[in-house]
Order: structure tokens, then C-alpha cells, then sequence
């Protein structure tokens, strides 16, 4: 059964090097989070990779990681394709609002694959690093799961997602005793503390299940995406310039709509993130503790 990862790697700077963070070094051979996704994704079963990026970075994304990934994947007998998100894809009969300069967000990052996703599909940031057990875990429900509105996305432990170096927003999971996704709230300012995390001064329980936006969507859910985008401008002249499609907005309202079910995959894996300069060192020495207790090999895709 055909299992396509996609990339949202959208959000990557036009100059590469120095200060972008989905490109940072964080393995013994240069590797970054992305290789490490693309490994465990590969290893769980998915059998094709899309990135989605911008028409103008496409020369040096492949160069930097493309042409290497597909070489990798060749051999492993994985798919790579591209898909390319831009301010001017549009709903029919509508523009871009005067001095609009950003994309539309992760709902419509996902929506421009359409046409290369044909199958049940994972989604991940590109500069987030989720562990091998997501991967499994999602990938058995899409292989498994027939129903055109049953979702699923991996539920990671609170605690095993905060920076040493400043507060994080995550969407925290209100989830049913069947195991169901029935509200993610989205919690802002959240910081470790001596005893746990809190938010603006509240305590918020760390073994909280939160979502980071890891998703195993149907291949049906294109359609819900494409109706939805189309919904979502009308709205946007309330807030030209800054309004974004979000995926995970998305799928929530479908979900108080009950026109679909999210299944919560709980992973104990440690989620890796660089969301401030100074976590890179602490990113860069997780991997090397992973490959010492040997999670991973050196040569990290050698075992493909």
C-alpha cells in the first residue's frame, strides 16, 4: 500500500547557510532534523516523500538536500516528489490583497499537493525532529484505517516538548476515554518550572498530551482542504495581510462539526525542536546520545 510523507518545508529562507534553522547541522555527518524524519518515516513504511517549498528556493533546496534525498530514496525504492506553494494559488475569482506578501499557512501548504497525493498521507514540519514511534504508530493506522473521515495524530507527552531557553505555545489535546481528539487548546507562554510548566502564571499538568502538528489524514481529506480554503476567504478581508489557513484550525472545526474523528496516538518519544538559537546545542547533543545508546547508526541511513 502506497504511504506518502509530506514535508511542509515551505517556511525555508531563500539563503541558505547560516541562521536557517531547518537547514542547522545537528548529526556527526552534517545530517539535519529533516534527514532524521525521512529516515524513520522510510523505516516505518511510508514509500514516498513530498517537500512542499517555494518556486524560488527550488534550485537550492536540491541542492542542498533534495538531490541527496532522492538518491537515498532511489535505492530504498521510495517516491520524491515536489510541490510548490505560492502567495497567488488561489480559490477561483479571488486575488491577492494589496500588500499581502506571505503565504497562506499550513492549510494551504498541504493543499498544493494535491495533485501528487493519492494516497494516505503523514504530515510534519520540516524543522521539527518527532521520534521513530510516531512514524509506526501513524502509519499502522493509515494502513489499516478505510474510513474517508478518520484521522489520526500523534499525541506527545507536554513534558517531553518545552525549551530549557524560553516558553513555547503548544495545542494541548482534551482527549475522550476512547482515545479520541475532542478539543485542542491552543495554550501560549507555556514554561518549564522547577515543578513542571505553567502558562502565565497557571500551572498546566505536564503529562499533558499536545499536539505538533503531526498528522495521518486520508486521502479524501484534499477535498475537505480545497472546500475549506474556499470557505477561509471569504473571511480573509477582516485581516488582509495577516490571516493564514492553519491546518490544525482546520481539522478542528471539522471536528466540532463531526464530520470527522482524530484518533490521539500517545508517543513517549522526546520531540526535538530549534526554536530559539541557543537550542541548537542541546538538539545537536540529543542526537549524539541517541546514536551512543543506538537509535540511530552514524551512518544514519545505512540500515535502509
Amino acid at each position: 500500500m502506497k504511504t506518502t510523507l509530506l514535508i511542509m518545508a515551505a517556511g525555508i529562507g531563500s539563503r541558505f547557510g547560516g541562521g536557517i534553522k531547518q537547514l542547522a547541522p545537528v548529526g556527526p555527518n552534517g545530517e539535519i532534523i529533516m534527514d532524521y524524519s525521512i529516515h524513520d518515516a522510510i523505516k516505518a513504511g511510508f514509500n514516498k516523500v513530498v517537500f512542499i517549498i517555494r518556486k524560488d528556493i527550488e534550485a537550492d533546496f536540491k541542492e542542498v538536500i533534495g538531490d541527496r534525498i532522492e538518491k537515498i530514496c532511489e535505492k530504498a525504492g521510495v517516491e520524491v516528489g515536489y510541490a510548490f506553494q505560492s502567495l497567488e494559488d488561489l480559490p477561483a475569482d479571488c486575488s491577492v490583497p494589496k500588500g499581502r506578501t506571505k503565504p497562506w499557512g499550513t492549510g494551504q501548504a498541504v493543499l498544493v499537493a494535491k495533485d501528487l497525493v493519492k494516497e494516505p498521507f503523514a504530515v510534519i514540519n520540516a524543522d521539527d525532529y518527532y521520534g521513530k514511534e510516531a512514524f509506526i504508530k501513524i502509519h499502522e493506522f493509515l494502513t489499516a484505517e478505510t474510513k474517508a473521515n478518520a484521522f489520526c495524530m500523534a499525541g506527545f507527552i507536554l513534558k517531553n516538548t518545552l525549551s530549557d531557553n524560553g516558553s513555547v505555545t503548544r495545542g494541548i489535546c482534551q482527549v475522550g476515554d476512547d482515545g479520541y481528539l475532542t478539543d485542542v487548546v491552543e495554550t501560549h507562554d507555556i514554561e518549564k518550572t522547577a515543578d513542571g510548566a505553567q502558562a502565565n502564571g497557571v500551572k498546566i499538568n505536564i503529562n499533558s498530551l499536545v499536539s505538533m502538528n503531526m498528522w495521518g489524514l486520508s486521502t479524501e481529506y484534499m477535498n475537505m482542504l480545497e472546500t475549506g480554503f474556499v470557505e477561509f476567504f471569504k473571511t480573509v478581508d477582516a485581516n488582509p495581510l495577516k490571516a493564514e489557513y492553519l491546518l490544525p484550525i482546520h481539522i478542528g472545526q471539522l471536528l466540532r462539526e463531526e464530520k470527522v474523528s482524530v484518533k490521539v496516538l500517545k508517543t513517549e518519544d522526546k520531540w526535538f525542536g530549534v526554536t530559539y538559537k541557543e537550542d541548537k546545542d542541546f538538539v545537536i547533543e540529543s542526537f549524539k546520545k541517541l546514536i551512543a545508546d543506538g537509535v540511530y547508526s552514524a551512518d544514519l541511513f545505512s540500515d535502509l
